[in-house]
């Protein structure tokens, strides 16, 4: 039966999350402040800032009074930067969950590896999520915001983005369009660690299934991600994906971030999470993936299905 789900956010998760929806026939609502999101006939766009809890009551409410199931919260702040996330997030965040909670929704949230305080071990979900620094600090403390209130949540976690709609990434327009280009990949820390990266398409599947399974409410989850590859390795695949020779790779060494971040903020926010490229930094999702009936996107699938997005923007 077609149900309601509120996509807040038109980014690459919200687009993807939204557009899965539609797919499955329910009706779907995005929004956003510009009013934008995918063009669909299924998807309706409306003008919503959710930090206005009446527009968001509105905006989760049906033309025939029924209610939203789900909201599906897929915001970012203003800024990559601990600053910006401090003071925008968690009164977002609360507005939301106090809007989902007086018309019954589950929030789900897409969430990142940030908060994990042993990431050299291998992340799983039951690894602890106590970082205090920094932009790391500002999530495990989103974490136990929405675990301590009493509308229910799901967050699902994903490593780095790549995939369709996946642009300021890693693995977005700084390296596929470079490589498709036979020009040189300039990656952050080593080309050769292994790195978790996470297919857009898997996290939007993930988030709309845990939704409908009131069994992981209140959880955190790992989205599907296939397992991790070196940042040399899953440029190779996009370029053997294109049908053309290898890439050439090089790196940023990590001493230019640190010194940048002396004298540039922008650097300051990136040598803050630059130790996830220089050391293995590897998710495990496998207890999810039993508990939702999800496998990760084979890398081979998944570099071909990115790579045609890409080739089709160009055009």
């Amino acid at each position: 039966m077609s149900k309601l789900h509120v996509v807040a956010g038109a980014g690459p998760v919200g687009t993807t999350v939204a557009e899965q929806l539609a797919a499955q026939g329910h009706r779907v609502r995005v929004l956003t402040r510009s009013g934008s999101g995918p063009d669909h006939p299924g998807i309706e766009r409306l003008r919503v800032d959710v930090n206005d809890p009446h527009a968001l009551d509105d905006a989760l409410t049906g033309p025939d009074g029924d209610s939203a199931v789900a909201l599906y919260l897929c915001i970012h702040g203003s800024a990559y930067s601990a600053e910006a996330w401090k003071r925008e997030l968690p009164a977002a965040e609360q507005v939301a969950l106090d809007a989902a909670g007086r018309v019954g929704a589950v929030v789900v949230f897409p969430e990142s590896l940030y908060s994990y305080s042993s990431p050299h071990e291998v992340m799983t979900e039951d690894s602890p999520r106590n970082a205090t620094r920094g932009k790391l600090g500002v999530r495990a403390r989103l974490l136990a915001a929405r675990d301590a209130h009493s509308t229910p949540t799901v967050s699902v976690v994903a490593s780095d983005f790549f995939g369709p709609h996946v642009l300021n990434a890693h693995a977005g327009e700084r390296m596929v369009p470079t490589v498709l280009a036979g020009k040189t990949s300039r990656v952050l820390g080593s080309a050769d660690t292994p790195h978790s990266f996470t297919y857009v398409p898997d996290l939007a599947a993930a988030m709309i299934a845990a939704a409908g399974n009131d069994g992981v409410w209140n959880r955190v989850l790992h989205a599907p991600t296939a397992p991790a590859v070196t940042q040399r390795e899953l440029a190779t695949a996009f370029t053997t994906a294109a049908g053309i020779p290898a890439p050439k790779v090089g790196t940023i060494p990590t001493w230019v971030v640190r010194a940048g971040a002396v004298v540039n903020s922008d650097m300051r926010e990136l040598a803050e999470t630059v130790y996830m490229f220089t050391d293995p930094f590897v998710m495990d999702s496998s207890r999810t993936e039993a508990a939702l009936g999800l496998s990760p996107t084979p890398l081979a699938d998944a570099a071909d299905t990115t790579v045609r997005w890409w080739q089709d923007r160009a055009r």
